[in-house]
């Protein structure tokens, strides 16, 4: 049976890629700081829960050390940071909270879950990214002037890239799930959670022909 782990996966993009995923038949664990919603996102969506702060190492290692198998990691836990955050006048305290959470989380976990994944015949990690974290569009885009959330994506593309060159048994992505309605942005997406979650579940189950060390959207591949 392949197995899964999502990350902040209580509500939004991450619980629909846990539905998405049980849907398919797979065993998922819903990765959630709070025991609570958690717990009761796990049993809506048929998941299993495991507690998962990805800032606390010692969360990390328990959640591993719970596993018994893995073929599938979706690193989907982030936050914002705010929208104060500008060049000139960015909260440094804020801006190293995001990237304890977007960057740093997903590089412990990661590490913490290689060797299971790397014991699995398809080993897939997928990392959820954003559009604004392109390099290649952040000077002409319309994305947020945040010198928090915006790099930290950035920062994650860089992270998803290394790991698939270190990593070549598996195939490592980054998924944008495009502008969603979520709690993130106080709901002003235009696109569902579930319509922001099929780009993840389509990079977890890619056939072992598949790509790795790439950046996707719905649409195709998106630029650095």
């Amino acid at each position: 049976m392949t197995t899964a782990l999502v990350t902040g996966a209580n509500k939004g993009i991450g619980l629909e890629i846990v539905k998405g995923l049980v849907d398919r038949g797979l065993t998922v664990y819903l990765g959630a700081r709070d025991p609570e919603r958690g717990e009761r996102a796990a049993a809506s969506s048929g998941a299993r829960f495991v507690q998962l702060d990805v800032t606390d190492p010692t969360s990390i290692a328990r959640a591993a050390a719970g596993l018994d198998r893995l073929d599938i990691l979706i690193n989907n836990a982030g936050i914002s940071g705010g929208r104060r955050n500008a060049p000139g006048e960015a909260d440094l305290a804020a801006v190293r909270e995001v990237f304890d959470t977007n960057v740093f989380g997903v590089i412990a976990v990661t590490d913490a879950m290689l060797p299971l994944l790397r014991a699995s015949e398809s080993g897939r990690i997928v990392n959820m990214s954003s559009v604004v974290g392109s390099l290649a569009g952040i000077a002409t885009s319309t994305s947020p002037n945040s010198l928090a959330y915006v790099p930290s994506k950035s920062a994650l593309n860089a992270v998803t890239a290394l790991y698939a060159k270190a990593e070549p048994t598996l195939k490592v992505n980054a998924a944008c799930p495009g502008y969603c309605a979520t709690d993130l942005n106080n709901h002003a997406g235009h696109r569902t959670a579930v319509e922001g979650a099929a780009i993840a579940i389509h990079l977890a189950t890619l056939d072992n022909d598949g790509p790795t060390g790439g950046f996707f959207n719905d649409e195709g591949p998106v630029a650095w």
